[in-house]
């Protein structure tokens, strides 16, 4: 049975979108000049917001049966482990080049300011299983359409993404595929 996620950012809990926008730092030109950083670690140093973010972000794959988190580096591990919690499904980080100890995959990918790469495991994953991606940010969609292709090469199938925050001034959200794009705040 397939279920398209319903994305999250009209009509939800209002109170908690307000409650993040409320802990969330704005760091001007970080990680260089023109771009405006938004800090997600107030929102995790607040034990019941981040419980509540948790709960909203993994909300919509409730039911489908994932069998697979994809967080990716760094701030989608901090998400993407206890959502994985949430929907009983296993974790996988997709890391930088270099940082994993065992075999894997590798995907280049175009930064807004740069480009790098990620890598997973060989045995991460396989055929039969149904993959989430996380990440704190959807900015332009590349670091995701890269995490969603090193999935796809290990003959998985990604059901859709969950990101804390969507720049919809930029095109990740029609990159990715809006229809599997869910977000709790949009800018």
């Amino acid at each position: 049975m397939s279920h398209t996620p319903t994305p999250f950012i009209a009509g939800q809990d209002a109170s908690l979108r307000e409650d993040v926008k409320a802990r969330l730092r704005d760091v001007p030109d970080f990680p260089k000049p023109g771009i405006l950083f938004k800090d997600v670690t107030p929102v995790l140093a607040d034990p019941h917001l981040f419980r509540r973010v948790v709960d909203a972000m993994a909300a919509p794959f409730q039911g489908q049966r994932i069998h697979r988190v994809v967080g990716v580096e760094a701030r989608g591990f901090l998400l993407g482990a206890p959502i994985a919690m949430a929907l009983h499904a296993g974790f996988v980080p997709a890391r930088k080049p270099g940082k994993l100890p065992w075999r894997t995959r590798t995907e280049r990918y175009a930064l807004e300011y740069g480009e790098d790469g990620l890598q997973i495991h060989e045995d991460a994953m396989g055929p039969e299983d149904r993959v989430l991606i996380v990440d704190d940010l959807l900015a332009t969609g590349g670091t995701a359409q890269a995490a969603s292709r090193l999935v796809t090469q290990l003959g998985a199938q990604v059901v859709g993404f969950s990101f804390l925050i969507s720049l919809d001034f930029l095109p990740g959200r029609q990159r990715l595929g809006a229809d599997k794009v869910c977000a709790l705040l949009s800018y």
